[in-house]
Order: C-alpha cells, then sequence, then structure tokens
C-alpha cells in the first residue's frame, strides 16, 4: 500500500470532507484537496495541472481553491482561481500555509489540512457568500493521484 493510502485515516479523511462541506456551506467557492505520493515536476506546475484536471477552472465565479499534497515529497501548495486571488490579501496564501505548516510539522495532517479549509473558507466567505440558488459545483471528495 503506498503512502497516498496510508497518510489519512478513513476517519481522518471523513473529518476533512465534512470540513470542506462545513466551509462551503456560507460561500459560493469550492474547495478541494488533492494528494498523491510524489511529482518529477515543479509542485506548484503540478498543482495547477491537478486544478486543471478536477476542473477547478470551471467554476462560474472562477472562486476555487485546491490544497495540494505530495505525501513522499514532503510538499504542499495552495492555488486560486483568479477570482479569490484577485480579492484575497496578497499574503493571505502564505498565512494560510504557515498554519498548516506548522501542523505538519507535528505531524497533524488532519488538523493541518482542516485548518487550511477553515482559512481559505472564511476568506470564500468573505468575499463570496452564499446565496440562494447556489450549487455545489465540484466533489468535496479528497481526490488521490
Amino acid at each position: 500500500m503506498s503512502k497516498v493510502e496510508d497518510f489519512l485515516t478513513t476517519e481522518e479523511e471523513q473529518a476533512i470532507v465534512e470540513a470542506i462541506r462545513m466551509a462551503e456551506k456560507e460561500t459560493s467557492g469550492e474547495i478541494r484537496v488533492h494528494i498523491e505520493k510524489t511529482t518529477s515536476k515543479v509542485h506548484f506546475d503540478r498543482a495547477l495541472e491537478v486544478f486543471h484536471e478536477l476542473g477547478m477552472h470551471a467554476t462560474e465565479l472562477k472562486n476555487g481553491v485546491l490544497i495540494y499534497l505530495a505525501v513522499d515529497d514532503h510538499k504542499f501548495v495552495i492555488c486560486g482561481d483568479k477570482g479569490i486571488n484577485d480579492v484575497v490579501p496578497e499574503d493571505f496564501w502564505d498565512i494560510t500555509k504557515n498554519v498548516m505548516a506548522a501542523q505538519f510539522k507535528s505531524g497533524n495532517f488532519k488538523q493541518g489540512l482542516i485548518d487550511g479549509i477553515t482559512k481559505a473558507g472564511e476568506q470564500l466567505q468573505q468575499h463570496f457568500p452564499y446565496k440562494a440558488g447556489d450549487l455545489n459545483e465540484l466533489s468535496n471528495e479528497i481526490s488521490k493521484g
């Protein structure tokens, strides 16, 4: 079994999916988490590739956020689409990454992901509040590569 399957327990995955559901409850924004073992590409480039593979660029308001993890590489990237990048503070993703990294360094991967999802959700809620009729445009499930 690869480290991708071992990285989170079923219960941890369910808690992360629930964090995504709760974060998206108050926003039209979309949050996804993608986990894979490794990549030979520059991590940011691979995260952008996954962003497009998951159809995150196709949200109506361009307000998708991807949290990408390469487990064996000990690297992660947060990608926001144009709609959110245009409105969040310049250092927003750095602050979010620092919150997550602090948990990751302690081995608290589930909590690090939940903290990142929560921070992203707060910004999405501020700039893209939920409106009646908003659809969940993308799956909340963790994707794996």
